[in-house]
């Protein structure tokens, strides 16, 4: 399997609210050179997490422990610029497994999706509603429901529908990648390329 099978995810999450996040505040084109999806985690947000001389800033919420968790929400338009899929994977690296916002990248939501990261885009109301609720108690727990397509805050017991592909889906809940699922297929692609002459 590509990565772990995606199905409910109860967690505390780490509240980002800047809008317009793009994918070189993510990850940083210096850190680009690696072609493996690990290690990059030591970079996610790097510059906002570090001074020059490498000490981590108080005032980032990354290096704040009060909030920890599986679940990275951030503001509008998470994942814009460049179509790095290095984001995603630093994302991944770093353990987050979910990214809440009210608009994400589309490049940015495939290369969540293709590597088992789930990227819930919930309504501007619901967001600012996750986001009081942590910061009213950071250990505020969201749970998010794949197959039932349903994120809900604990604390109060409000929730919201997500929308998700189909295709996408069935491979979060399978822990497939694209050539997972076409590895899953082969006999019926074998017995399809039998039956169909040339």
């Amino acid at each position: 399997m590509a990565y772990d099978k995606f199905k409910i995810l109860e967690s505390t999450a780490v509240p980002l609210p800047i809008e317009n996040i793009d994918t070189d505040q993510i990850i940083p084109a210096r850190f680009l050179k690696a072609t493996e999806r690990v290690g990059f985690g030591d970079n996610l947000f790097r510059d906002w997490r570090y001074n020059s001389n490498n000490n981590p800033k108080k005032d980032f919420v990354l290096n704040n422990p009060n909030y920890v968790g599986k679940i990275l929400v951030g503001g509008k338009n998470f994942g814009s610029g460049s179509s790095r899929e290095h984001a995603a994977w630093a994302i991944y690296d770093y353990g987050f497994r979910c990214v809440v916002s009210s608009f994400f990248a589309d490049i940015f939501r495939n290369n969540c999706l293709n590597i088992g990261v789930l990227p819930v885009q919930v309504s501007p109301r619901f967001l600012e509603d996750i986001f009081n609720t942590i910061y009213k108690n950071p250990k505020t727990k969201l749970n998010v429901d794949l197959n039932k397509q349903i994120i809900k805050i604990l604390e109060n017991g409000n929730s919201e529908s997500f929308e998700i592909n189909e295709y996408k889906k069935g491979n979060m809940l399978n822990g497939y990648d694209d050539i997972d699922y076409l590895m899953n297929m082969k006999d019926s692609i074998k017995e399809f390329a039998k039956k169909t002459p040339l």
